[in-house]
């Protein structure tokens, strides 16, 4: 069974974690697919965004796969298998799988389709909009097997959400709803559970439609800002706003407006 689905149409691929008999849990050939297919989805000029959910209606994913990804980590479990040694051999493989430490080009929404725990929340925070089903729960129960988050959540949730519940999340373990994550601005839209992938669908439609290099600045220079001065800030997006303006769809975008047209964007 392919622990990795991907499909692509219109501009939008669509990334499935295909693993739902254990929760959609991030195996090592899981965790080395996803990096490497995020890899080559950057370098893809043909996607335009990307839409990562699970597999089933039960979870969106439920993390590290404690009896094999953990274990490996720890040093617990000997590496075994190709999937193994790559992440005993190169530790940050688990970050790039998870957007940690590195900017991927193109805008990512989470089509959250079930419980969303330790790293799949991790990946999320990693995404630019959230999609999540009205009965998806939220959490990172790392410190109750006595670990800690480790892709991204402890320098990323203290910065989406009010500290206190960051913090709250962070030390208890405990879990909490999507509507609450929704009403403290994680998460962009809560809907029936039959309804995430199609409202997840829409958004990336919309979002594919526009200028692709207007959109790729506007994720850079807001990346490239997050922690810096606002004299800082404005540098970077105006150097983002002459990057834009040198461009042929600079150009094509007013006049298509003017002439009543569907514009004809090129990414240059």
């Amino acid at each position: 069974m392919n622990v990795l689905l991907s499909e692509t149409d219109d501009g939008i691929c669509t990334l499935t974690l295909n693993r739902p008999e254990r929760h959609n849990a991030l195996s090592p050939e899981l965790i080395c697919r996803l990096a490497d297919t995020l890899e080559a989805m950057a370098r893809d000029d043909e996607v335009r965004v990307l839409i990562l959910t699970g597999a089933g209606g039960a979870s969106f994913c439920s993390g590290g796969d404690l009896a094999l990804t953990l274990p490996l980590l720890t040093g617990a479990r000997a590496p075994e298998t190709e999937w193994d040694r790559r992440i005993a051999a190169d530790r940050d493989i688990v970050f790039r799988a998870s957007f940690k430490g590195w900017h991927f080009p193109k805008p990512v929404i989470a089509a959250i389709n079930g419980h969303c725990l330790a790293g799949g929340f991790e990946m999320m925070l990693g995404t630019d909009i959230r999609i999540a089903a009205d009965h998806a729960q939220f959490g990172l129960p790392e410190v109750r097997h006595a670990l800690i988050p480790f892709a991204g959540a402890l320098p990323a949730l203290p910065r989406q959400v009010p500290e206190a519940l960051a913090m709250e999340m962070l030390l208890t373990g405990d879990t909490v709803s999507a509507q609450r994550l929704q009403d403290a601005g994680l998460v962009n839209r809560v809907v029936a559970a039959d309804q995430v992938l199609a409202a997840a669908h829409e958004v990336a439609a919309r979002i594919a439609s526009n200028g692709p290099l207007a959109v790729a600045e506007v994720k850079r220079a807001v990346a490239l800002a997050r922690g810096r001065s606002v004299e800082e800030g404005w540098q970077i997006e105006t150097d983002a706003m002459d990057r834009v303006m040198a461009s042929e769809d600079a150009q094509e975008g007013p006049r298509a407006f003017i002439e009543r047209r569907k514009p004809d964007f090129r990414g240059r």
